[in-house]
């Protein structure tokens, strides 16, 4: 039964995507906090399941291959409901496109290399990207309850820290790209 937590996290990752949606378009801020929550959920589940799966001897290559792309759907359809509902807008839909296009490139390499038997582990930084991201992911989500709730200052917080992640996005990007290019 233990051996099938981390994996159950990561199904469960993967199954509250609807409710997520869902819970975006209830209105009001029982909607909005709701969709934080989710999210939170999510992302907590992320770091749980990997953590266990190290910790209890259970990595497995179905984790590893689903765990990546739960990670990247859910941050995928956060990014376009919060581009739906225009808080993602202009400039900063550039910030969203990056780190999409990043979760791509990367995710695409990993499995490259994956074929010849090479790892790109995960660096410090991405850690640190993914830590920022869903961060302002979580505030941007929780909408004008959320903003209130930081005086004001909640959705100029998540923005600037989308933008923050873009940044890290791109210089990790560019780092995994050049370590994998070694192994072409």
């Amino acid at each position: 039964m233990v051996s099938k937590i981390p994996l159950s996290l990561t199904y469960l990752r993967i199954i509250i995507i609807p409710f997520f949606v869902f819970a975006f378009f209830i209105p009001g801020e029982v909607g909005r906090w709701s969709t934080c929550g989710i999210f939170v959920f999510a992302c907590l589940t992320d770091y749980l399941d990997g953590k266990l799966a190290r910790s209890l001897n259970q990595e497995s290559k179905l984790g590893a291959l689903l765990d990546p792309i739960a990670d990247k759907i859910i941050v995928a359809v956060a990014l376009m409901l919060l581009i739906h509902d225009e808080t993602i807008k202009d400039l900063t839909l550039f910030a969203a496109l990056i780190i999409i296009s990043r979760e791509i490139l990367v995710s695409g390499l990993r499995e490259f290399l994956a074929s010849l038997q090479i790892s790109l582990p995960v660096s410090s930084l991405s850690k640190a990207k993914t830590f920022i991201q869903m961060f302002a992911l979580s505030v941007l989500l929780s909408g004008e309850p959320g903003n209130d709730l930081l005086y004001g200052y909640g959705r100029d917080l998540g923005l600037t820290s989308l933008w923050v992640s873009a940044v890290i996005t791109v210089y990790t990007g560019y780092k995994y790209l050049i370590k994998g290019l070694k192994h072409v």
